[in-house]
């Protein structure tokens, strides 16, 4: 099926397009209802049907003679460590994880957090809990205790499933310390903590609550996998919300089953005994998506990677696992690639590594500046496909595909919508479509398809709030673009990334993009800072390639005068300082609207995704540099 036709169908029969989609996912019971829009802006998928997420992605592979087969690639170099994992070895641990879970109380609708590292417990902990019909919260290790407990609040887990420790390149977290005190902060006690220890630090356990993961492993008695509705919670993960407390998107087993079994054949080009590899972290919805869940439902091979892109050891550190484990595709972010061509822009340590067996490099998290996209396609010559989703959809809203119809790629476009997305572009101000290169809010025409958030967890008001009330009738996304003549989405940032100027609105993302051309930038951020005279300013902060040796006031200048130059004196982009690095998550987006309120000289909240805090005072040094921020 070609491009067109697949989008056509999915929007004017969804029933028939998802339906033939889920026929490739094993059922208990089929579904008597492909989807029911009923309770708009609420939507249900397959209705009536019964279905185990973790008995698709583990038990049906061992069942169809694929047992032998590496399901999960475990790789670490912080630790110098690689575990291969086969499905039947899968299936073996998470049975009794879900054992031990069952016999500890855990039942069908309980809530389990997880709070771990990179390390292969936490993908079977996540495999456990629905096998047994238990809904997981992943709570990225190391978060800080009072985000935790926020988490543990809301959810109220009866179990916590934890680790002793995390490993950032060289440095030791311990977890203990942090879970307890989040415990200790928060209203909801979890009946048990279960912990696996780790050598490189070990966790002291308080009994009668706290219990050895290993003991609780090696005593339990394996157990089946219970039938779940497919509208039955699968999952909760947490995002950030503009009040500051974080929302539950709540996802579902049987349309996350069916979207992502979908996706891993048509956008990824993944067949059964393919390896996959998303460089992310199960703590986010990258890491749920395309660690755990797509890569097993299709029956390919997993890599779960304890590393960073550079420093462990060094900027060949992708390249080495793409070789070694015959990766066919990678998902990554956009700042992972900026990072390897900060430090190795000419590629070198690329060098003698064996790529013959990879496909394509996708990239998400943030939108890939032209520079980037430049680079990464001349170094790995294989396509770079920038796509486009978020932790509400589960997937991706827009991409080029390696198994449904590769399309020329544009430069900073994030492609063309995937089937099952209708997407407009509405007027800020009054909600109207708009045409062909109008700059507008990004928004999806309802309903969603399936594998996207089905509301936030006990918040049925906060969902419709947060992402239907703003446009009625579509689902608002928050971030601002244009689509062009050929139909190609542009994902310019987030709408408070659009800047009022003297009454121009202006996308920083656009300056963004013209800095990032500049030879001796790595990467960049433009922000909007409020002015007394023209409303908003812009102003840049910038990261210079490790090769770069230049006069900061000189290139500064040339900065200047490009913006000047590509979008005119409208723009009033005056001033840009160079800065050693930009704060960002963990997940490697960067972290502008915090940078925003420093320059605005407004008190602000350490984002407990931060990477490193200790940037944070580099930054408001730099933006004071500028005349900005607290005086």
């Amino acid at each position: 099926m070609k491009y067109g036709e697949a989008f056509k169908e999915s929007l004017e029969s969804p029933e028939t397009f998802w339906g033939r989609a889920a026929e490739e996912i094993t059922w208990y019971r089929k579904w008597t209802e492909v989807v029911d829009t009923s309770k708009m802006p609420f939507t249900s998928w397959f209705i009536g049907g019964l279905i185990n997420t973790c008995y698709n992605a583990v038990d049906r592979h061992v069942e169809g003679g694929r047992g032998q087969q590496p399901a999960l690639i475990y790789d670490s170099p912080v630790t110098n460590t690689t575990q291969i994992y086969t499905y039947s070895e899968l299936q073996a641990r998470v049975s009794r994880i879900a054992g031990f879970l069952s016999s500890l109380g855990v039942t069908k609708g309980d809530r389990v957090v997880i709070y771990m590292p990179m390390i292969p417990e936490a993908a079977m902990a996540m495999l456990a809990c629905a096998r047994i019909g238990a809904i997981h919260s992943v709570v990225f290790g190391g978060f800080a205790p009072r985000e935790l407990a926020i988490r543990i609040d809301d959810a109220k887990p009866k179990v916590v499933l934890s680790a002793s420790c995390g490993i950032e390149v060289k440095r030791i977290i311990p977890y203990k310390p942090l879970l307890d005190e989040a415990i200790s902060i928060a209203e909801h006690t979890p009946e048990k903590c279960v912990v696996w220890q780790r050598p490189e630090a070990e966790a002291q356990l308080v009994a009668p609550r706290d219990l050895d993961w290993e003991e609780q492993e090696e005593e339990a008695q394996p157990v089946d996998c219970v039938p779940m509705e497919s509208t039955d919670p699968l999952y909760i993960l947490y995002t950030s919300g503009t009040t500051g407390v974080p929302k539950g998107v709540v996802r579902d087993n049987g349309g996350h089953a069916v979207a992502l079994n979908w996706t891993m054949k048509h956008v990824y080009g993944i067949d059964a005994g393919d390896v996959f590899w998303a460089a992310s972290d199960v703590g986010w919805v990258v890491g749920h998506s395309y660690i755990v869940y797509g890569p097993l439902l299709k029956g390919a091979t997993t890599v779960l990677y304890e590393g960073k892109p550079v420093g462990t050891p060094d900027p060949g550190a992708f390249w080495r696992v793409i070789s070694q484990h015959k990766v066919k595709v990678l998902f990554t972010a956009p700042t992972a690639f900026r990072a390897i061509k900060r430090e190795d822009s000419g590629g070198e340590y690329l060098k003698g590594h064996d790529l013959s067996h990879f496909d394509a490099l996708f990239l998400a998290g943030e939108r890939t500046d032209p520079d980037t996209y430049h680079w990464a396609t001349d170094l790995v010559r294989r396509p770079v496909i920038d796509h486009w989703w978020q932790t509400e959809t589960g997937w991706a809203i827009t991409g080029n595909f390696r198994g449904l119809e590769y399309f020329p790629p544009k430069a900073g476009s994030a492609s063309l919508p995937m089937p099952g997305y209708d997407v407009r572009i509405l007027d800020l101000a009054t909600g109207e479509p708009l045409g062909p290169n109008r700059e507008g809010i990004i928004a999806v025409t309802l309903p969603l398809p399936p594998g996207n958030l089905t509301t936030l967890w006990q918040n049925d008001e906060g969902f419709k709030e947060s992402y239907t009330d703003p446009y009625p009738g579509y689902y608002f996304t928050g971030d601002a673009g244009f689509v062009d003549e050929d139909g190609y989405v542009w994902v310019m940032g987030r709408t408070d990334d659009v800047i009022n100027v003297a009454g121009h609105r202006l996308s920083t993302g656009g300056m963004e993009e013209i800095l990032a051309r500049h030879p001796d930038v790595a990467e960049c951020a433009v922000l909007g800072v409020q002015d007394d005279l023209k409303g908003q300013v812009p102003v840049g902060l910038v990261v210079l390639k490790s090769s770069a040796v230049r006069d900061h006031d000189e290139l500064v200048g040339e900065l200047v005068q490009m913006v000047r130059d590509q979008l005119g004196a409208i723009a009033s982009f005056k001033k840009a300082v160079v800065v050693q690095r930009l704060p960002k998550t963990r997940s490697g987006k960067i972290l502008r609207r915090t940078m925003r309120k420093i320059a605005d000289g407004e008190s602000y909240r350490v984002p407990p995704t931060i990477d490193d805090p200790a940037v944070l005072p580099e930054i408001e040094d730099a933006v004071q540099a500028m005349g900005y921020g607290k005086k």
